[in-house]
């Protein structure tokens, strides 16, 4: 039973996420409240969960023309090196 409500949080958070509603959260409150992880292991985990979410939604934002990439290109490169920095 335990991994139909993971994959079900899971499925939720991917799909807020991918929407720009925050479905990290959802993920370290059932981390929190409904598994035995620590908080600080929810949100690691929570951080590489982003990656591959955010990455589908630029590949979906891009198919639909949504991405104005010669304004989005600048602010990404200042991004990636500015997480290096910090």
């Amino acid at each position: 039973m335990e991994i139909v409500w993971s994959s079900a949080a899971a499925f939720f958070a991917g799909v807020f996420s991918s929407m720009g509603m925050g479905g990290g959260g959802i993920m370290i409150i059932y981390f929190g409240l409904f598994t035995s992880i620590p908080q600080v292991t929810a949100q690691g985990i929570n951080v590489l969960f982003f990656i591959p979410i955010a990455a589908l939604s630029v590949i979906i934002y891009h198919i639909k023309g949504l991405i104005d990439w010669k304004t989005a290109l600048p602010f990404a490169a200042l991004g990636i090196i500015s997480s290096f920095a910090g």
